[in-house]
């Protein structure tokens, strides 16, 4: 049985972890620590667990064996460094950090204490990722072209967004560094190449400290484009993937969860019309995918990889709307 301990409340999604950790077979929560005690102390009471003030004291425990962090991203560089040091495998939501020289400082902790590190990305389990990237792998649509990808909300016109996710210093940005961060890694993974350039466009529709509107212009070297969308100011906006190819395109959620594709030098219905592809079952998660990489030894290679090529994009991205000029990766500090 792996014990954890929770490294803070603050994120939407930090019961959810907690859930699957109580369902996993396997995994249990044993303790929880949070920069806000109140919180904490409401979140421990509720799981019948200690609450820690210090988090030393909680990594000091010999009897636990790994965490999950949801901390402010600003502090995740902070809160995962001593996870490592303290030899705790570290299961975290993205993303790693909001920028390569963190990333880099955390990544370097892991490799020395070795502990395994897996990053929540769950749209590369789903059934869609899998279908498209076996598209692809086939080679339907020739050389790809162009990549879109969206998901948007109405958490910020509708009010249902905890106010700290407003907060650009804990946050790091607002609807793309949160909701954007699934496009973006997805936009990444189809491109099949990292971008060299980066620009943006961000607005505040309504009027928050952080942008609640953007749209991420990807250039890559062999000519593909990618464009990346996210919003917190939408009531009916699909969760959206396009992608082009000099032989074909696929859609996807326009707005059906269907993954439709033409194709020039496919076989069948897909050369002459819009076809749609069945979906196969989803992969397990993220969750479920680090606990097994615990237990068997393993790395999430891919995970991780594509999780450092995210906060590049991250980071490129926000330089871009700040500095309103293209962005090379190149010029990031790592």
């Amino acid at each position: 049985m792996l014990r954890i301990g929770k490294i803070s409340y603050w994120h939407v999604h930090a019961w959810d972890y907690t859930k699957q950790a109580q369902e996993h077979p396997d995994t249990e929560i044993v303790a929880v620590w949070d920069e806000i005690p109140a919180r904490g102390e409401e979140a421990a009471a509720k799981l019948d667990v200690p609450f820690y003030t210090d988090l030393n004291e909680m990594l000091g425990r010999d009897d636990i064996d790994a965490v999950i962090v949801d901390a402010p991203t600003s502090m995740h560089e902070e809160v995962m460094k001593a996870a490592a040091k303290a030899g705790k495998h570290i299961f975290t939501e993205k993303v790693i950090a909001a920028t390569l020289k963190e990333v880099n400082a955390v990544l370097n902790e892991v490799k020395a204490n070795q502990v395994k590190l897996t990053v929540s990305l769950p749209r590369l389990n789903d059934s869609y990722t899998l279908a498209i990237r076996d598209v692809l792998t086939q080679g339907l649509l020739g050389q790809v072209t162009l990549v879109r990808a969206r998901l948007s909300h109405n958490g910020a016109t509708a009010n249902w967004l905890p106010e700290h996710f407003y907060n650009l210093e804990q946050c790091g940005g607002g609807a793309l560094i949160d909701l954007g961060c699934h496009p973006m890694y997805l936009a990444r993974l189809f491109l099949n190449e990292l971008p060299e350039q980066v620009s943006a466009q961000f607005s505040y529709v309504t009027g928050k400290e952080v942008e609640d509107n953007a749209a991420v212009l990807l250039k890559t070297a062999s000519g593909a484009v990618g464009i990346v969308e996210a919003g917190f100011v939408n009531d009916h906006s699909p969760f959206t993937i396009e992608i082009h190819g000099t032989k074909g395109s696929l859609l996807y959620g326009t707005p059906q969860d269907k993954l439709l594709l033409r194709s020039s030098v496919a076989t069948g219905d897909a050369a002459q019309q819009w076809t749609e592809i069945p979906l196969p079952a989803r992969r397990e998660s993220a969750f479920d995918q680090w606990v097994r990489h615990i237990q068997e030894g393993t790395t999430a290679d891919e995970n991780i990889a594509l999780a450092v090529d995210l906060t590049k994009l991250m980071e490129a991205a926000n330089l871009a709307a700040k500095e309103n000029r293209n962005i090379r990766l190149d010029e990031l500090e790592g």
